[in-house]
């Protein structure tokens, strides 16, 4: 008995589902891929060190938001991304850069 009330649950959300994933292959078909941000030509080199006492600098690697931008988007390798993120960390804690974006 309770199998036929399952497939006529089935049955009835059938219809229902196939609505919901067309709706989702026109969303998805949507979705654009931004290109990807290379980093500046001065981080590229491999002896660099970001310094946190230079905002500027640091600015390249930060959103409009106040947010850190990814290392899939910098292009910079491991070890450079967490400099980087310690060098804006200490920006931010002596107040050389904003924590969120400024009005």
């Amino acid at each position: 008995m309770g199998d036929d009330r399952d497939r006529g649950d089935r049955d009835r959300d059938r219809g229902r589902g196939d609505e919901l994933r067309q709706d989702f292959d026109v969303e998805a078909g949507a979705r654009r891929r931004t290109g990807r941000k290379r980093a500046p030509a001065f981080a590229l080199d491999p002896e660099f060190r970001f310094d946190y006492k230079d905002p500027q600098q640091l600015r390249h690697f930060i959103t409009d938001r106040g947010k850190i931008v990814p290392r899939r988007i910098t292009g910079l390798t491991a070890k450079q991304q967490r400099n980087l993120t310690t060098a804006i960390k200490r920006a931010r804690n002596i107040a050389l850069l904003p924590y969120t974006a400024t009005k």
